[in-house]
């Protein structure tokens, strides 16, 4: 069928003479549908169901060969090799000059790093950008040309894809010495258009950004105030507290403005007013009043506008995402109706079961999920299901699916179900989290007593003889859940598998002590054979017991809420993690570019003094050598640093002196970006999350089994789910007739 046919053409409740004259669909309509039709409206019914489920847009080509297209490039395979590729040329970073490859980053250890020959990483960046091409062809030709000039994500695609082949072959015509690399800066671009949770998180921030800008400025105007105020405060005498203070802190205007910049973050509190406060204890009302207007109200100002703000915009985004929802699951309704026309039903009645059970056979879905819905189409038999019941179907998606546990064996002899019972009650756990907790315990103690006596004098025959019979209760206690549980009843759960794996480890490495080591006895100290010493297999042993102790998390309510939060955070939160990624790419690119190699170790002609003759907390004081940004790894490292704020201060007066008074505008928007927006963000969506599972959990109520015994959808949709609103049925049939690649007819 030509895309052009109109695909929902029949007229409700009549026999379909409203419809234009000339249209093959409506005389197919009139007369019945035939196989073909009813094929194709299979097909679309299933390519709908899967944007609906995935939230996807339905603006896209509907003929056969369109479809197979658009479900082959949504494929899971065709999606991973396009992640790859992504991960691929992000990873190039590590391997261009200047390499990452070596053991430090530190300039007085690091060797000769290895640089890849010119042509090597430019003919896998050449690959993966031929990849991009094909998938904005592929997506391109998908929606349309009508759409592709509309959408301004394609069209920045297809201008960083000309730009990066442009700079790509300067490279090659250069023989890899072009002094800038502009392609590096466009390739998180990739990452971002790739993901739309990432481009709706983008727009809310760009949403925000005024917001944010009013209580930044604010916090500017408080600076200010405040710099010319301490300049004016801290002139005195020279050898007096207040000399000292000007000659350290508020010597000029930008000294001044960084010193109680760092104090907004309290890095440098409270050595910035030591000086003044040693001579004169009054001098302390100028500090602590800055830091209480700034970093106590200011600073928690903008994260309580930054979660409002962003929470507000990111409801509209996850609206307009239900409302997407919503339009697939219509638009598989309205394709799947028309098969119940001309076969005893009458027109418009709804949906035979039957043509939406074989819809769903095809369906890409989780299977757990898939099958809750199958038993309930079954339920329907031979009837008609209509809107509202399609509808209400597929809100099983957006539910907790329980997740059925395989049944555990049964044992005829009663000593044997006696048994069963005993080791799968809950009681047994109890039992076996306190011995985890005796041997966490015993570990402890050797540790303090042995905390003075070096490796090799130590005499590991206690310890070892515990950490033999420890792990032979871990064996034990695996083997009876298994016998109580069956193996299928043991691996369905989550703490069991992870109890399995550790105890197997364990077990293993017991066994290789053992044979290489022999048997614990008093004076245990062999000497080292093979890879690792024995105080080496005892300490990774002593590590994965510690490791093992996790498995009480889901046992205590108040952390398994915790727990929760966390992992629903790693889940679903993947989109803000990925814009941190990209910002700290694009920040390493640009420090490499500014300061690679600017600071120099002491020695060989260097201006840098030795640590003897280095001030207090400086750079070279505190032997901070293996931060910088000679590498795109030692970049990263740096930026975390920075980040942290914890004595940030360091790096902007080691790169003022090295570089010039302007790389502070490097480290001053990157802490704005990184410290002030993205963590404030973060943080505020920790706490959305958290209030959302307090609030489902209800009243902490056992949460054990919740963890253990549900397979929940928490995406980000269900943080609103209370305030969202369900569109209309004028909404949904309006947004159909306007479909670009979709025909109606009134």
């Amino acid at each position: 069928m030509a895309e052009s046919e109109p695909l929902l053409s029949r007229a409700r409740g009549g026999s379909g003479r409203d419809c234009p004259e000339g249209l093959p669909a409506c005389r197919s309509v009139q007369v019945g549908p035939g196989a073909a039709w009813q094929d194709l409206c299979l097909e679309q019914a299933v390519v709908f169901i899967e944007d609906a489920i995935k939230y996807r847009s339905i603006n896209h080509r509907m003929d056969a060969k369109s479809m197979w297209l658009y479900r082959w490039y949504y494929s899971d395979m065709c999606q991973w090799i396009l992640s790859f590729v992504i991960f691929l040329i992000l990873s190039l970073a590590f391997i261009e000059t200047p390499s990452s490859f070596t053991s430090t980053s530190d300039a007085r250890y690091r060797a000769e790093p290895w640089n890849p020959p010119c042509g090597l990483t430019e003919s896998v960046e050449v690959l993966c950008l031929l990849v991009f091409m094909a998938d904005l062809a592929v997506k391109s030709y998908l929606v349309g040309w009508a759409q592709f000039r509309k959408s301004l994500w394609l069209l920045a695609y297809f201008i960083v894809l000309v730009v990066s082949l442009m700079d790509w072959m300067v490279s090659l015509s250069l023989l890899c010495q072009e002094p800038l690399r502009l392609r590096r800066l466009l390739r998180p671009f990739f990452l971002l258009q790739n993901s739309s949770m990432m481009k709706k998180t983008l727009k809310c921030i760009r949403w925000s950004l005024p917001e944010m800008a009013s209580v930044v400025l604010l916090l500017a105007l408080h600076l200010c105030v405040f710099t010319m105020f301490g300049m004016l405060l801290f002139t005195g005498e020279k050898d007096d507290g207040q000399d000292r203070e000007r000659l350290t802190y508020f010597r000029n205007l930008p000294e001044a403005l960084t010193s109680l910049l760092v104090l907004l973050t309290t890095a440098n509190n409270p050595d910035v007013m030591v000086p003044a406060y040693s001579k004169n204890r009054a001098y302390a009302i100028f500090f602590i009043v800055f830091t209480l207007i700034g970093s106590l109200f200011l600073m928690n100002l903008l994260t309580a506008i930054i979660y409002n703000q962003f929470r507000g915009y990111l409801l509209k985004s996850v609206q307009a995402s239900l409302f997407r929802k919503r339009l697939g699951t219509r638009a598989a309704y309205e394709v799947l109706s028309r098969t119940a026309e001309g076969q005893a039903h009458p027109q418009g009645a709804g949906v035979k079961a039957q043509d939406l059970l074989q819809a769903l056979q095809k369906v890409q879905v989780d299977s757990t999920r898939k099958q809750a819905i199958v038993e309930k189409v079954r339920a329907y038999g031979d009837g008609l299901l209509s809107a509202d019941d399609f509808q209400k179907l597929f809100n099983a998606f957006d539910q907790s699916v329980t997740k059925e546990h395989p049944p555990p064996p049964e044992y005829q002899s009663p000593f044997l179900r006696s048994a069963q019972f005993l080791f799968g009650h809950r009681y047994f756990d109890c039992l076996g989290n306190l011995i985890v907790l005796a041997n966490l315990v015993s570990i402890c103690v050797f540790l303090v007593l042995d905390a003075d006596i070096l490796p090799h004098n130590r005499d590991d025959f206690v310890l070892g003889i515990l950490n033999c019979v420890f792990i032979l209760y871990y064996l034990a206690e695996m083997l009876l859940k298994v016998f109580a549980l069956g193996l299928l009843g043991y691996l369905s759960y989550p703490s069991n598998v992870f109890d399995g794996l550790l105890t197997v480890i364990l077990l293993v490495l017991e066994i290789s002590t053992l044979a290489v080591y022999r048997f614990p006895h008093p004076g245990w100290k062999p000497e080292m054979q093979g890879l690792l010493s024995l105080w080496d297999m005892v300490r990774l042993a002593n590590m994965l017991i510690v490791f093992r102790f996790l498995r009480i998390i889901p046992s205590m309510k108040l952390m398994a809420v915790v727990a929760s939060t966390i992992l629903g955070l790693v889940r679903n939160m993947r989109a803000f993690g990925g814009i941190l990624v990209v910002v700290y790419y694009i920040f390493a690119i640009v420090g490499i570019n500014l300061f690679r190699g600017v600071i120099k170790v002491p020695g060989n002609g260097s201006l840098a003094p030795d640590n003897g003759s280095a001030p207090c907390g400086s750079y070279e004081q505190l032997e901070y050598w293996a931060n910088n940004f000679d590498d795109f790894a030692a970049a990263l490292v740096t930026l975390w640093n920075v980040m942290v704020v914890n004595n940030w201060q360091v790096f902007l007066d080691a790169y003022q002196r090295y570089s010039g008074p302007w790389s502070k505008v490097y480290f001053v928007l990157w802490w704005l970006v990184s410290s002030v927006l993205w963590v404030n963000l973060f943080l505020a969506l920790i706490l959305e999350n958290f209030l959302h599972k307090w609030d489902r959990r209800g009243n902490l109520q056992p949460l054990s089994g919740d963890l253990e015994g549900t397979h929940e959808m928490s995406t980000v949709d269900l943080l609103f789910r209370e305030v969202l609103e369900e569109p209309t049925e004028e909404e949904l049939m309006e947004k159909l007739r306007h479909h670009p690649h979709l025909q109606r007819c009134r």
